[in-house]
């Protein structure tokens, strides 16, 4: 498993963007911190839940909404993804679908929980076949 300072950094980032979720309905607090390949920018995002609970936004599409409404566009080299977790929660469904619009099927996927990171997975592996419009023709 990659053990670079940066990936550390990251993971600490998440861990700590974990503190700041607003979890009030489901006490399920998850940080996440996006590594922009070609860059030792991490850009870090938290769930953010909401009364009306479809409103609600993970902390995996809040890094990435982040880093689009920060940078335009984006190349995510990895991920790490913090919960409270044992083993560790993967993205969900529509996590994975946001991130098959900007990830390369080889991003890195790592996730964690408070006692570090457990797991490492690429895109490819977590959502094989995604929904895409290059995929079709239209």
């Amino acid at each position: 498993m990659n053990n670079s300072p940066l990936l550390k950094k990251a993971y600490e980032f998440a861990k700590e963007a974990r503190l700041r979720a607003h979890a009030p309905y489901s006490e399920f607090k998850v940080g996440c911190c996006l590594k922009l390949r070609n860059s030792d920018e991490l850009i870090v995002g938290c769930n953010v839940e909401n009364a009306s609970y479809g409103l609600t936004t993970c902390a995996e599409r809040t890094a990435i909404f982040k880093a689009i409404a920060e940078r335009g566009t984006i190349d995510p080299e990895y991920l790490v993804v913090v919960t409270d977790a044992d083993p560790p929660a993967p993205p969900c469904g529509p996590c994975l679908q946001v991130m098959a619009e900007f990830c390369q099927p080889h991003c890195e996927i790592y996730l964690a929980n408070l006692k570090g990171i457990q797991e490492k997975l690429l895109f490819k592996e977590l959502l094989p076949k995604p929904f895409h419009l290059k995929f079709w023709s239209i």
